[in-house]
Parts: structure tokens; C-alpha cells; sequence
């Protein structure tokens, strides 16, 4: 018998949910005629992108439950078995960030109570959690690549294909974008600045000399800026000595709009981060400012024609969130001299 109903576990904000693209692309051929549904949390504030908001209306999933974040509420969950058992899933198919051994088999026995019987990708093996090494640099597999080794079953993801990675954008959300171009300029840059996380933040002071340099070398570049409306003041603040035509679309336009904007654009330049994953997604070169915070590799964006600025310290794939210690010395170890180098590069050749 065929099957009618897949659940998709999917955890995460912008990043997570690019980073799945090839296998929620597989999952779409693997179960052609099934209702898809995810399981996934849906952000409190407007400072993370939720799944619905980067692939709804794509066609790739029919409908989401909300899971209640961080809960251990027994009722909370109850409710949430309850709404899932009466949907009825014949299917599970999990695809969402390692995590240890007993949160996979707490996920497993809630699956199991909501009545599914057959699941796809739990990493009940160490070696489905862990990132393959890749070559005698050290650099590991990336998450998307990890995503794919759990749901092999089900086929290639083709992860390096760029098909794989298509968004589905419509011509409704690109003649919205059309109106948030910057006026005046034949060619722009994208810029995002933000990110959830403080030690890979490259700091105000940084982003403004760089983005001052980028500008005095080309005058008549356009230059936009995207992220959340959390954003806002700080892209505002780095951009104010920028010369040419400028955009702050902060906070004002979703993510799939700002993917047709980025479609439009030269190069992303900005931190780790969702925007960085949903550019390189449109097929935008990037140069992306990382801290070692995680393995190299495993975040980097999809393609080859980026500029990565990985510093390797002792200390790398510390999975901090604050570096007090060493004073975020991987990240603050990389000079706006060196990612001007990278900017200069491609806007030369591009």
C-alpha cells in the first residue's frame, strides 16, 4: 500500500531550513502522491524566520504542526500526540540537527505513541550525529550532507546539485521584490549584519569600515540591506557612509522576497547566518566572516564560488555562545583588510 501521510520532523529558523533543502526536494519524490506535513517550531519573535515563512507556497510540504520549543510540559505534548495522532502519519521521516543519544530516543518513543511505525533518519548511531572528515585539511562534511547520510534510504539527495537547492520561487514574490531594488543602480551588493549568536559576531565597528572601503573603491555600487527588524538599527548604523544608492529592507520584507532580491544582486557579504545559506541557495557568490565556533565545513554555504574567512584557532569548535576567555579571538583575529580583499576580488571579476 502506498503512503498517504508523511510527517517531516524539522527543527530550526532560515539556516536550518535551507540547509534541508535537498532532502526536503527528496522527500517530495520519494513521496510523490502523500499529504507532507512538518512538525516544527514556529518562532515567539520576529527575530527568526520560520520554516512556513522560506518554503510556503513552494509546493515541497501541504501543511505544519507547531511544536512548542523547549517544553516539558507532559500536557503541552499531549495535546501535540493527540493532534498528530489523529492526522495519522503512516510515515516519519526525521531530519533535524543532532543532538545526544537520549533526545533521539525520547523523540523515537514520542513518534512511536503518536501511532507511526515507520520512520526514516533517527541518528540512533553516534556516527549519523557526527560530521564525516572530508580531506587532509580537516574540513568535515557539511549539515546538509549529514542530513542526507540519515535519509539515504529514501535515495540521492543530490546535495551538490543546485537544482537541490531551489526555493520554488514564484513571479508574484519576484515583482514584489522589484519594488524594493535600490534606485539608481545597475549593479548591488547584499549585506546582512545580524546573527543570533554573539561570538560569531563580527562586531559594528568592522561592518562600517568595510562597507565604507567597499564603497569608496565602487562609487556607484547599490547596496542593500537585509535581515530582521531587530536588525534594523545596527545595518543602518554600519551603512551610513556608504556613497551609492542604498536599501535597509530590515524587517520589511520575508524571506522568500528578500531570496528574489538576492536573485537580482552581485554578492552577499555578512556573517554565518540564514541570509548567508539563502543566498547561496539563489546561486549568489558569498563572503562569509565565520568564527570557529563550529568545525569548518559543516555551516559553510552551498557552492563553490564563495569566499569562506575561517579562522582556525586551538580552540575551534568550542559550540560556545559567548567567548569570555579568549575574547572571541578566532573571529576577532580576521581583519577588514582581509575580507576587503575578498569583496574587491569578486566585484573586479564579476
Amino acid at each position: 500500500m502506498s503512503i498517504r501521510k508523511v510527517l517531516i520532523y524539522h527543527l530550526g529558523s532560515l539556516g536550518d531550513t535551507v540547509v534541508a533543502l535537498p532532502c526536503i526536494h527528496l522527500i517530495a519524490r520519494a513521496f510523490p502522491d502523500a499529504e507532507r506535513r512538518v512538525l516544527t517550531n514556529f518562532p515567539v519573535s520576529g527575530k527568526e524566520a520560520s520554516m512556513e515563512s522560506v518554503i510556503g507556497g513552494s509546493g515541497l510540504v501541504h501543511g505544519y504542526f507547531k511544536y512548542p520549543l523547549g517544553t516539558r510540559s507532559p500536557k503541552k505534548l499531549w495535546i501535540l500526540g493527540r493532534e498528530i495522532r489523529r492526522w495519522a502519519p503512516e510515515q516519519l521521516v526525521y531530519l533535524t540537527r543532532p543532538r545526544g543519544k537520549i533526545p533521539v530516543y525520547r523523540d523515537a518513543l514520542f513518534f512511536a505513541g503518536c501511532g507511526i511505525r515507520k520512520m526514516v533518519g533517527i541518528p540512533y548511531s553516534a556516527k549519523l550525529r557526527e560530521y564525516k572528515v572530508l580531506d587532509e585539511d580537516d574540513r568535515f562534511e557539511s549539515e546538509a550532507n549529514r542530513l542526507a547520510r540519515c535519509i539515504r534510504e529514501l535515495g540521492d539527495a543530490f546535495v551538490d546539485k543546485p537544482e537541490s537547492w531551489d526555493l520554488r520561487l514564484n513571479e508574484a514574490e519576484r515583482k514584489t521584490a522589484d519594488g524594493f531594488m535600490p534606485e539608481g543602480a545597475a549593479r548591488f551588493i547584499v549585506a546582512s549584519v545580524g546573527t543570533k549568536v554573539d561570538v560569531n559576531d563580527w562586531g559594528e565597528g568592522n561592518w562600517s569600515d568595510l562597507l565604507s572601503r567597499v564603497s569608496d573603491r565602487f562609487p556607484g555600487l547599490g547596496l542593500v540591506m537585509i535581515g530582521s527588524e531587530g536588525e534594523r538599527r545596527k545595518s543602518e548604523s554600519v551603512a551610513a557612509k556608504w556613497k551609492g544608492p542604498k536599501q535597509n529592507l530590515c524587517g520589511l520584507i520575508p524571506p522568500r522576497v528578500s531570496a528574489c532580491v538576492l536573485e537580482k544582486s552581485m554578492l552577499f557579504v555578512g556573517h554565518d547566518s540564514g541570509p548567508m545559506h539563502l543566498a547561496a541557495a539563489c546561486g549568489v557568490p558569498c563572503v562569509a566572516v565565520f568564527s570557529a565556533r563550529i568545525e569548518p565545513g559543516v555551516w559553510f554555504p552551498f557552492g563553490f564560488d564563495h569566499s569562506v574567512i575561517y579562522h582556525r584557532t586551538d580552540c575551534f569548535g568550542c559550540m560556545l555562545v559567548k567567548c569570555l576567555e579568549y575574547e572571541k579571538k578566532c573571529i576577532a583575529s580576521i581583519t577588514v583588510e582581509e575580507v576587503f580583499d575578498a569583496v574587491r576580488e569578486k566585484l573586479d571579476h564579476g
